[in-house]
Order: C-alpha cells, then sequence, then structure tokens
C-alpha cells in the first residue's frame, strides 16, 4: 500500500452520492471516479493501517481467512492461471502490495513463482513472514519501491479503495513491472445496481460508504479508464459473486455476523462444487458476464504495461 503525496482536496468537485459524517462521497469531474471529501491525511492512514485495521477493523479477518483457505486457495489459482495464460513461462515474478496474511504469495509460490510482498500492518507482515515468506513490513513509496528491484506482475488486492491518489500508486507500480507486466486489481464494486436498488427502493442505509477506510469507490469502467490513464491496456475483467443478491431475497446480513457468515459459506459452497467438478470455465465466464452489466460485489480486472 501507498500513502502517496499529500494531496489537496478542496480543488475537487463533483455531485455528492453519500455522505458519512464528516466525509462527502463525490463523484469527481477531476479524478473520473468517486471518492471522499475531506481526503484523509498520511498521518491518518499510516496509524490505520500499521496499527489498528486488523485490530480494531478486522478482529476476526486472520481467523475467518484460516477458516476458509480451501476456498481462498480455488480463488488465487484462478487468479494465477489467469497471469500465466499472458505471460511466458519464464516469467514468474510477482509482488503483492498490500500482501495482507500472506496467503496469496503462499499459492504463489507452490506453483513456482518467485513470490515478494510489502505490508504496512505489522500484525499481517508478521504473520507472512511465519510462513516463511519475503515480506517487508513497509508501505509501498516513491522511497521504497524502487529498491524492491523490477517484476513480471504485480497484485493489488482491496488496495486501490483506501488510498489518496490512486493514480500515483498505479504509475508508481507501472514502473516496476518489466516490459509487458501485468497487474491485477481487485477492488469493490460499490454503487453497482444490486447496491441502487437495496438503498433507493428498499430503505437501506448505503453500509459500503466507509469512510476513513475506504476513500475511492469504483465501478468497471471508471477504473478500466483509471488504468488506461496509468498506462494499461485491460485484458480481462470479471467480478466477484453478488452477494447483495441474498439482502434482495430477504437475507438482511448487514451487521447480523451470523447471517452473514452463512450467506458466505452459500457462496464458498456454490464456487468449489463449481470447481471441483470441472466447471471453472463456466464459473468464469459467468463472473465476466456479470462484469459486463457491473454486477458483482468486487471488480477483479488484469492489465497489460502499454510500451
Amino acid at each position: 500500500m501507498s500513502v502517496g503525496l499529500n494531496k489537496k482536496w478542496q480543488d475537487h468537485e463533483g455531485p455528492v452520492v453519500a455522505s458519512f459524517n464528516p466525509f462527502d462521497v463525490i463523484d469527481c469531474e477531476r479524478c473520473g471516479f468517486k471518492h471522499v471529501v475531506p481526503i484523509p491525511t498520511e498521518e491518518e492512514l499510516i496509524t490505520a493501517y500499521r496499527h489498528e485495521y486488523y485490530t480494531q477493523e478486522k478482529p476476526l479477518y486472520l481467523e475467518r481467512y484460516r477458516q476458509d483457505l480451501d476456498w481462498w486457495n480455488t480463488v488465487y489459482t484462478h487468479r494465477y492461471e489467469i497471469l500465466e495464460k499472458h505471460l511466458p513461462a519464464a516469467q514468474r515474478k510477482l509482488l503483492d502490495i498490500g500482501s495482507g496474511p500472506g496467503f496469496f504469495l503462499l499459492n504463489g509460490q507452490k506453483r513456482g513463482w518467485q513470490v515478494k510482498g510489502v505490508e504496512p500492518s505489522t500484525e499481517a507482515a508478521t504473520h507472512s513472514q511465519k510462513l516463511g515468506l519475503d515480506i517487508e513490513n513497509i508501505f509501498f513509496s516513491e522511497e521504497t519501491a524502487p529498491k524492491l528491484g523490477a517484476f513480471d506482475a504485480i497484485n493489488m488486492g482491496e488496495v486501490l479503495e483506501h488510498i489518496p491518489a490512486p493514480a500515483e500508486l498505479l504509475n508508481l507500480a507501472h514502473s516496476r513491472l518489466n516490459p509487458g507486466g501485468l497487474i491485477c486489481i481487485i477492488v469493490p464494486n460499490d454503487f453497482n445496481p444490486f447496491q441502487l436498488v437495496l438503498e433507493k427502493h428498499l430503505g437501506f442505509n448505503p453500509w459500503w460508504v466507509a469512510p476513513p477506510h475506504h476513500i475511492n469507490y469504483f465501478d468497471f469502467k471508471t477504473l478500466a479508464d483509471l488504468l488506461n490513464q496509468c498506462g494499461f491496456e485491460v485484458l480481462h475483467q470479471e467480478s466477484t459473486f453478488p452477494i447483495d443478491l441474498f439482502l434482495l431475497m430477504g437475507d438482511n446480513y448487514v451487521g447480523n455476523d451470523t447471517l452473514g457468515r452463512a450467506c458466505h459459506t452459500r457462496r464458498m459452497n456454490f464456487e468449489k462444487a463449481m470447481v471441483n467438478s470441472g466447471m471453472s470455465d463456466v464459473l468464469t465466464n459467468l463472473y465476466a458476464s456479470f462484469a459486463s452489466q457491473n454486477i458483482g460485489r468486487e471488480i477483479v480486472m488484469f492489465g497489460k504495461a502499454k510500451k
């Protein structure tokens, strides 16, 4: 993760689409995507992500991650397969920015990739290092990035929504890629059609608006435009399971951990059944079709560095 340079927010304008005191979410005319104003300072973010994120914001994250690891590995294997499809066999060096507990990197290492991670959370970095992974407990920044070397692929899972200046981060990532290198971006697909139905017609508050931790709010078009602006050609995009569908069917898991966990388990069972029965291509095509309608809880987008 990169905090980036301090960024004045007063020159960002656009219609307000949501509010969460003291923040507004605007559809920013300058940036081309939705983000909060005021934009949090570097100091606030450093404190939040180095010391607070896993202990305060996600206290059950590591425990649940381990419980779901079989499912996570089917997800990660699929993402590595896409990277391998678009890279020569000799190009298997990957950097994970915001590498979290390290299981994505561990999956790649077992596939024969040379992997490295950067992770600002002390708790997550320590966990990864205990797995025997090459992890640095730092922010990805203009100062630290050049020391990391060059890579054939960069992964950023659930990172760009937290960054004050995502274009700066993507440009910096581009500079760390070998010619023709790939990037994989995963971000929440916020203000998607299912969420808008829930908010506008069924009376749900926009629970996905979560500043200061979530600063930016993307859809498939705005993320693709940002990648193109930063020197990448989009190669492939798909969504993740539209978990909001359960809310539309009457399972209100918002604020209900037990029900939320049950809905997530059904999602995992569905995806594992498809993969284990040899229907992973059908699942991929389904989620690519969802992406074309901006449906799905997250955006998964692969880009190639343009010359």
